[in-house]
């Protein structure tokens, strides 16, 4: 077998090992998710792809469950901060206390927080202050904590799976753009569909749902993040993400007139990458070792919708960062077929 060959089948191996790991972890889920496909797929995505995920939504769609079961799913060091306005940074990074040794003597003993997991779920994000988000956000980048003068580095795999209710504003802190920029993706969770209600209400009003069992661990998790990694973008599709970011930036060249008109921030080289590493997973579910234009496209609303910032005019106007995705896609196609 040549080089070339053996290359390829050992593609088609990683690809198949990917969609087979995949395909366990989601059915695990869906034994306590109905319906939200797109939702549970993006968390899956950020998950396997290495990056953070923002989960938005109104109060009691799943956001919460659906986190809580892909931690039993995977068998990953898991932890849950309920986020409050008086939360402080030593209570999700950890803190020295005093305790007693043998001899009868005293020392200092540093006790982890929630955050040194694997998976973190931080729910009700924004209900933090800026002093403890950037904690958060220190973990989120940097894969670490520090405490005084003593730096944590955490375990991989590392993910922060964070929720945030749209609607509320009363006792909430907005995130800091340079936080929303480290999540991988923003999903929105929509409510169900009308015939999924019965079954949500069968799972929750009967009897007590059995505990899931893990189909995947931390190593798992790490090889496939690896399979992410090593597929490759041809020229034609890396240059279709970087124009779909330029797209978004007011006074570029490749950005519609709403974007110009109505955006006041677009996006920055990490929501590129955010493209290309979502568009990397979609592709080998697809059974392709190789991104196509398609897959960008198809990643781009959950990868950029955080990064663009509606100007004063654009919000007068009632502009969504989502109407702004739809012109830029309908605008910006792919190098081979569109200008």
């Amino acid at each position: 077998m040549t080089d070339v060959a053996s290359h390829a089948q050992a593609a088609r191996e990683a690809a198949d090992r990917f969609r087979e790991t995949y395909g366990r972890i989601r059915d695990q889920v869906a034994q306590r998710m109905v319906g939200q496909d797109d939702v549970v797929e993006g968390v899956l995505t950020a998950l396997l792809a290495g990056g953070h995920v923002l989960l938005e939504g109104v109060p009691g769609l799943g956001k919460t469950m659906l986190v809580r079961s892909l931690g039993e799913s995977v068998d990953l060091a898991f932890s849950r901060i309920q986020f409050t306005p008086d939360l402080m940074p030593a209570d999700i990074q950890g803190t020295h206390i005093l305790v007693e040794t043998e001899g009868g003597g005293h020392e200092l003993e540093f006790r982890e927080g929630p955050l040194v997991a694997n998976l973190v779920l931080a729910d009700e994000i924004n209900r933090a202050t800026p002093k403890t988000q950037s904690a958060l956000l220190e973990a989120m980048q940097e894969r670490q904590i520090t405490v005084g003068r003593r730096t944590i580095p955490l375990d991989e795999p590392y993910c922060v799976m964070a929720t945030q209710n749209p609607v509320e504003q009363e006792g909430t802190y907005p995130l800091p753009e340079a936080q929303l920029d480290r999540f991988l993706l923003k999903l929105v969770v929509g409510y169900p569909a009308e015939d999924e209600y019965k079954e949500i209400l069968r799972r929750t009003t009967g009897e007590a749902q059995p505990p899931l069992e893990p189909v995947a661990h931390a190593d798992d998790v790490i090889e496939l993040r690896g399979t992410v990694r090593a597929v490759p973008v041809p020229d034609e599709a890396q240059t279709y993400a970087v124009r779909l970011v330029l797209a978004t930036q007011p006074g570029s060249d490749h950005a519609p007139e709403l974007v110009s008109r109505s955006v006041s921030l677009g996006s920055s080289p990490r929501g590129a990458q955010a493209l290309l590493l979502a568009a990397k997973v979609r592709a080998l579910l697809a059974g392709r070792f190789a991104v196509a234009c398609e897959d960008i496209r198809a990643v781009a609303p959950d990868c950029l919708r955080h990064r663009v910032m509606i100007g004063f005019q654009g919000q007068a106007d009632g502009v969504t960062p989502d109407d702004v995705l739809a012109a830029v896609l309908e605008r910006t196609q792919p190098p081979s077929t569109g200008r």
